[in-house]
């Protein structure tokens, strides 16, 4: 498994060894898995899922930006030497010298968005001008949502969790099987401000409204998601009163909460 090296400058900190199935938060607060104190690091600045037999950073909408190889990213499949930039603080990615990388960054799920490093800067601070700023260090509590299968499954889902992993994968928290499906076809990420969803994998390309997702978008009350055989639709909760169902950890179907 890969091995994450925790410098500031040229210092190293603490290494963080990555697990298949685990994923590993980023962030100031205390609650992460790696706690970075500094005020350009926000609350919950990033996450490393575990996707396949790859791993994958997403940005959690952070205030100052997540970058890699000093490039700006919200997602990004990490390879071998990758370096994280999170604030002053720097990541390195790095597998064993036994360990052979697994092939699960290649170019057909590499659909990240990368941005130049100034451009990405200038945009984010634009947005600081834009915007209340507790919109950029906020937690994800305030966010309310669900997804109603409309084909292929029955029942409602609680977006309840800050990363909600779809596809035909077992471990998944939701299950849509079909031989097009990707092991984990989209990853639907909680923020302070909504819902958003990106493309991870498979032959089938998930589609909102009829239009494939190129890259990661947010949610907005009503849409439908096509993946494979299910399709499903997306309610914004804060909303809606309406009673819902509960993700089962154990079997990723959605069971009746009674009450």
């Amino acid at each position: 498994m890969p091995i994450l090296t925790l410098k500031f400058k040229d210092s190293a900190i603490d290494d963080f060894l990555l697990q298949k199935g685990v994923s590993l938060t980023i962030g100031r607060r205390k609650n992460n898995d790696v706690v970075i104190d500094n005020l350009a690091v926000s609350g919950h600045h990033a996450k490393i899922d575990s996707v396949g037999e790859g791993f994958v950073l997403i940005d959690l909408q952070s205030k100052n930006g997540s970058f890699v190889n000093e490039k700006g990213v919200n997602t990004h499949w990490l390879k071998d030497g990758d370096v994280i930039s999170i604030g002053k603080h720097s990541l390195g990615f790095n597998y064993t010298a036994d360990e052979e990388e697994p092939d699960a960054g290649c170019d057909r799920l590499e659909k990240t968005m990368i941005m130049d490093t100034a451009q990405y800067r200038t945009m984010v601070d634009k947005s600081k001008q834009d915007a209340p700023q507790s919109l950029f260090d906020h937690d994800a509590s305030d966010a309310s949502g669900g997804l109603l299968f409309l084909n292929g499954g029955r029942g409602k889902i609680e977006l309840s969790r800050k990363i909600t992993k779809i596809g035909k994968d077992p471990a998944s928290d939701i299950v849509i099987k079909g031989i097009l499906v990707g092991q984990t076809s989209v990853i639907i990420s909680k923020r302070s401000n909504g819902y958003y969803i990106s493309y991870v994998g498979g032959f089938s390309k998930p589609k909102i409204n009829d239009k494939s997702i190129k890259h990661s978008r947010i949610l907005n009350d009503l849409d439908v998601i096509d993946i494979g055989p299910a399709k499903l639709q997306f309610h914004d909760l804060s909303h809606n009163n309406t009673g819902i169902l509960k993700v089962d950890p154990e079997a990723g179907q959605s069971q009746p909460q009674v009450g």
